[in-house]
């Protein structure tokens, strides 16, 4: 599955916020700075799903706050 993703970095209250099957908004703690921002969406979006977190990869948008995540189904 592949999801839309904005980003939302410094946030207080982490979150996924769902606005339709494929697209949400993510806050997260964690700053935009190496990499911490993209690791904490992914555990994120690992406990939302229940897949491992090496089931979910970034493919586009890496130092972008639009990102397009692809989201393996558990084997």
């Amino acid at each position: 599955m592949k999801l839309t993703v904005k980003v939302k970095p410094n946030n207080k209250q982490p979150g996924l916020e769902f606005i339709s099957e494929t697209e949400c908004i993510a806050r997260l703690k964690s700053p935009p700075i190496d990499g911490k921002a993209n690791e904490e969406l992914i555990s994120l979006l690992s406990k939302h799903y229940r897949v491992p977190k090496n089931n979910i990869t970034i493919l586009s948008g890496l130092s972008s706050k639009s990102k397009i995540v692809s989201v393996l189904p558990r084997t």
